[in-house]
């Protein structure tokens, strides 16, 4: 068995002046700080995770831990804690390292459980991580709210515990391929990681290809953590491609990019998901990624606001004056399931679990990070996905149109 990190409780208190300063704040009516200075709270809710610290999903595990400690901060400095009735409770999140490791994440997960005593579950960075710790809380009945695990394959199982706030990961791409097929494309190939959630992604795209009209010469699938891609890239260089799209996580888009530079493979579109939508890309990569395209759960300058953080603006405003960086959607999400989770323990009126699993099926929010509904599964079937696309160096937001704020560039170079 893999060793288990200590756990790390993480509860905010200070700085109550400089946070309601912040722009992500609603008005004074909804976010009255009552109780929330002086400590003076009824009690604690628990909540739990298994995220990576180390691993091949550090980076995503950083960003989406800095994203659950942006709704920790504003709930019990800001918002007064998480309000049950008449009692207001200050919120706790104990976190483990599960090192990037599925074994590790389910072992956690019920050490969590059994150990803390954690009132609910939030959801670890990726599908493969997320499935085994949602079976874990599945068997203990215990609500798991999360937003990176967008496997298809995860909402297929009847589990009356998980539910995604996310877009599902077999509509990854659509509004991407929709832009790609009015600007001309017609033929495409795809590679993506053998795993959960890059697999879902490859067979959407393979369908809305399909669907518009863009034929398919092939489709590649390749291990988790391989580090030389050229073999896939080389053999679809050699088809000529108008389109490529590579399914997978921060790191396999790194490899697709530089595998496609080192041997000429220069398609019209390069589609990748994770990797372009976050500022680190370009940091690392430089012009190489001009030009390349994205799917994005969320990002700033998208049309969504609620009651709650004020606008997507606002929000990244607040979070970028806690953390120094600005938030990508991996943070924008995690914060989206820990407040979606905040809302249906308020509308519930209660901690219990059947009470509150009742309000998130019932759920329907506007929120900084889009609307939140939920179908039968537990996917939230309300929010549409964007598409970026890095131009000069960039992440801009070329589709859908009703969320754009430039023009799609395709063909590109």
């Amino acid at each position: 068995m893999k060793r288990v990190g200590l756990a790390l409780t993480v509860v905010f208190f200070a700085g109550l002046a400089m946070l309601a300063a912040c722009s992500g704040t609603a008005d004074d009516s909804t976010d009255s700080p009552t109780g929330a200075a002086s400590g003076e709270f009824d009690g604690t809710i628990r909540l739990g995770t298994p995220l990576s610290e180390t691993g091949k999903f550090a980076v995503e595990g950083k960003d989406t831990r800095q994203g659950y400690d942006t709704w920790l901060r504003w709930v019990n400095e800001i918002h007064g804690g998480i309000r049950v009735g008449d009692q207001r409770y200050r919120a706790e999140i104990v976190y483990y390292d599960d090192e990037s490791d599925a074994d590790t994440a389910g072992n956690v997960t019920q050490r969590l459980i059994d150990d803390d005593r954690v009132d609910f579950l939030l959801g670890p960075y990726s599908s493969g991580l997320t499935a085994p710790a949602s079976a874990v809380a599945e068997d203990n009945n215990v609500l798991m709210v999360e937003g990176s695990g967008a496997s298809d394959a995860m909402f297929e199982r009847g589990f009356q515990n998980l539910f995604l706030v996310a877009t599902i990961a077999s509509d990854y791409t659509r509004s991407s391929i929709e832009a790609l097929a009015n600007r001309g494309a017609r033929t495409a190939v795809v590679a993506h990681e053998d795993a959960l959630f890059a697999t879902a992604v490859a067979e959407g795209a393979v369908r809305h290809l399909e669907a518009n009209g863009i034929d398919v010469l092939a489709v590649e699938a390749y291990p988790e953590g391989i580090q030389d891609v050229s073999a896939i890239m080389t053999e679809f260089r050699d088809l000529d491609p108008d389109l490529f799209v590579g399914g997978g996580h921060y790191n396999d888009a790194v490899l697709f990019v530089n595998s496609a530079r080192e041997i000429g493979f220069e398609p019209d579109g390069m589609l990748i998901t994770v990797g372009p939508s976050n500022p680190r890309l370009v940091d690392e990569l430089g012009r190489d990624v001009d030009g390349v395209l994205g799917p994005t759960q969320w990002e700033p300058s998208m049309a969504y606001s609620g009651p709650y953080f004020g606008t997507a603006t606002d929000y990244a405003g607040y979070y970028e004056s806690l953390w120094g960086e600005p938030p990508v959607y991996q943070a924008a999400s995690a914060t989206a399931a820990a407040l979606t989770l905040h809302l249906a323990i308020e509308a519930a009126g209660s901690i219990d679990t059947d009470a509150v699993r009742a309000a998130l099926r019932e759920l329907s929010a506007d929120t900084f990070y889009g609307p939140i509904n939920f179908d039968e599964r537990g996917v939230n079937t309300a929010k549409p996905m964007g598409t970026v696309q890095i131009l000069d160096g960039e992440i801009v937001v070329v589709a859908p149109a009703e969320a754009a704020t430039a023009q799609i560039q395709y063909p590109f170079g």
